[in-house]
């Protein structure tokens, strides 16, 4: 089975939580267009929902595959969001924004219930940081911006290559909201949630590829089949 079929299978697995009526958040990236178009059918079959989408990449996918879209200006919470990771720990922590809609991500993400997030197994990690933690910053003083995000990273006991995303035509990527990415390489992050807080308390930071605790389950396909990781209470 190739790395296509176990995503599309974490993506149905994670479809059997979806009910009739739902609000839901629709993630981005190759695995979560998975989960819209098989939402798709489900609509055409009379399911009855309302999407949200992280990215106009899925507010296209959204609209091609039939699922009603929404905006969380009208409404005020999502029951699910399902969306996928560049990496998972097993505390459920996530490093995510491999697409560069990181943003959106958490904001769909924080505004509901649970978030099922879905992936083939190789996403798994002990630790995070071997994936390039995206770090969404605004252009305007870049430079003293990435001092700062090297003066938290050194507080937090990680370091690493620094570099602005360049999309696929040689410029500068630019997010949906007009951000630039920085992308750090720091190989192994100790403590995500202590770097989470330091870089958000960061002016140019818009927001970080760290997702603490919001991640309700997880949903992994492999070559042994699915497999259900729940976060463990505290």
């Amino acid at each position: 089975m190739n790395m296509d079929q176990l995503k599309r299978q974490a993506a149905a697995r994670a479809l059997e939580e979806v009910r009739d009526g739902m609000q839901l958040g629709l993630g981005t990236g190759s695995t979560a267009k998975h989960f819209v178009e098989l939402l798709g059918e489900r609509v055409a079959a009379g399911l009855k929902v309302i999407g949200v989408p992280t990215s106009e990449a899925t507010r296209a996918d959204a609209e091609r595959c039939g699922v009603k879209l929404t905006t969380l200006d009208e409404i005020d919470h999502l029951d699910i969001t399902v969306d996928g990771a560049d990496e998972i720990d097993p505390e459920l922590n996530l490093i995510k924004g491999g697409g560069g809609a990181l943003l959106r991500e958490k904001i769909v993400a924080a505004a509901s219930d649970r978030m099922i997030v879905i992936a083939d197994d190789s996403k798994w990690v002990p630790t995070l940081g071997k994936f390039p933690l995206p770090v969404e910053v605004i252009p305007f003083g870049l430079g003293a911006t990435r001092r700062a995000i090297e003066k938290a990273f050194a507080e937090c006991g990680v370091s690493g290559q620094m570099a602005v995303r360049k999309a696929k035509d040689g410029h500068v990527f630019v997010t949906d909201g007009g951000h630039w990415i920085v992308d750090a390489q720091l190989g192994r992050i100790a403590d995500p949630a202590s770097l989470a807080k330091a870089l958000s308390a960061i002016p140019g930071v818009v927001e970080h590829g760290l997702f603490i605790g919001l991640a309700s389950s997880a949903v992994l396909a492999g070559g042994d089949g699915i497999r259900v990781i729940e976060r463990r209470k505290p």
